[in-house]
């Protein structure tokens, strides 16, 4: 059986496709993985063993030079990423049984085009709940597209959500699907997640909730087990001291880099902690050179994470389950798209806090420090991070399995 898995996005969404590919490969199945063609992607995926489709633009470059929550030049982007999947993805299937795709819904609706041309199977994958359409949540808004605010019935905004994603991508959808000789659809949003699209997340973390109009397949995590060392210099900081705080924001640009490693930092020191500062996309730095800070690039989390005392992060979905599954208390400061989410489900659990906006204050941090700090919260996030399975990407293989034999 042969497998191509199409990701687009930060480090967060290439991950769990590459746990994927991984398990899929361990039980017998060729798979490659189309990706963006970042070169620390790239990378990952050859150290553990799972061939690399460069498709689309690097992501990087895009984040870091974007404005947070503007639609400036959204349409070129969604054109180009759509076009990719007709292109390159396309390619890559050639010869498959299945086809895997997530990321944003130009590339997903592209994604399942392919898959129906090639007459194989489809499967729709999300990283969390927030984008599937539920009866429980509101939608999350579009780039350019608010939502209306005098609206309260869930299901009224989800179906105003499809129109608005028909009229931002449609066009450019049935363009590319009349080159390959495929009728229009009209509904992009639900005909990119189809009925029964798969949730890769923890279910303790991120549950599905139901009664719902979807019929989801929760799988699990899909986990890529991380055995790089630490670096020597970082180990050496971890064993001079008391457990540190974590500092990061992964791929999520931050407008004052400077100013909120500064607010960190000393946030961290008032609570008589060291900290580990993580550069990120946004790149952050240190503020002096006293002993009791070290910054750190790309290194494994999932050991990394074992040995804070906290982690203070964006509340991306990765990050956010990396750390639940080490059992270190949280303090997310969201910056948007799916992380407020991530911080609410943090705070309800116990395991940590969720800071209230995106800029925190050394007096707002700190506040939210003492708390995740606390032996009781320790405690808790110890015994949520013993409920967590490991086995979600096996789970999502065998079905892919067992849907296509």
């Amino acid at each position: 059986m042969r497998v191509v898995l199409s990701t687009y996005g930060s480090r967060g969404s290439v991950e769990p496709i590459a746990g994927l590919a991984v398990r899929l490969q361990e039980l017998g199945a060729e798979a490659r993985v189309c990706a963006p063609p970042d070169e620390e992607f790239a990378k990952r995926l050859a150290e553990v063993g799972v061939e690399m489709v460069p498709t689309g633009r690097p992501v990087r470059p895009l984040v870091t030079t974007v404005t947070p929550g503007s639609a400036e030049g959204l349409a070129q982007r969604a054109a180009e990423l759509m076009a990719a999947q007709f292109d390159t993805v396309a390619a890559a299937a050639g010869g498959c049984d299945a086809l895997v795709a997530t990321g944003p819904l130009p590339a997903t609706a592209g994604a399942r085009s392919v898959a129906e041309k090639l007459g194989i199977r489809y499967v729709h994958a999300s990283h969390q709940p927030v984008s599937l359409p539920s009866p429980h949540r509101p939608p999350p808004a579009r780039r350019g597209r608010p939502l209306p605010s005098d609206v309260a019935d869930n299901r009224a905004l989800w179906d105003l959500d499809a129109r608005i994603a028909t009229a931002m991508f449609g066009e450019m959808l049935n363009t590319q699907r009349a080159a390959f000789g495929l009728p229009p659809v009209d509904n992009v949003r639900d005909y990119a997640f189809t009925d029964q699209p798969w949730l890769a997340t923890e279910p303790t973390l991120a549950p599905w909730q139901q009664p719902a109009d979807l019929d989801v397949v929760q799988t699990g995590e899909w986990t890529l087990p991380d055995e790089r060392p630490l670096p020597a210099e970082l180990v050496a900081f971890l064993e001079a001291g008391t457990p540190p705080v974590f500092v990061g924001f992964g791929s999520t640009p931050v407008r004052d880099p400077e100013g909120i490693a500064r607010v960190a930092i000393e946030a961290i020191r008032a609570q008589g902690r060291r900290a580990v500062v993580s550069r990120g996309w946004a790149g952050l730095a240190l503020i002096d050179d006293q002993d009791d800070c070290f910054v750190v690039g790309e290194v494994n989390h999932q050991a990394l994470f074992r040995r804070t005392a906290a982690v203070v992060h964006h509340g991306g979905a990765g990050t956010t389950t990396t750390a639940t599954r080490a059992g270190a208390p949280q303090v997310v400061v969201p910056q948007g798209a799916d992380q407020p989410y991530f911080a609410g489900r943090v705070a309800d659990l116990g395991i940590g806090t969720a800071h209230d906006g995106p800029a925190p204050t050394v007096e707002s941090l700190s506040s939210a420090l003492k708390t995740a700090l606390a032996p009781e919260t320790h405690a808790r996030a110890t015994a949520v991070a013993g409920t967590f399975r490991t086995d979600g990407a096996t789970v999502a293989a065998k079905l892919l399995l067992d849907a296509v034999s």
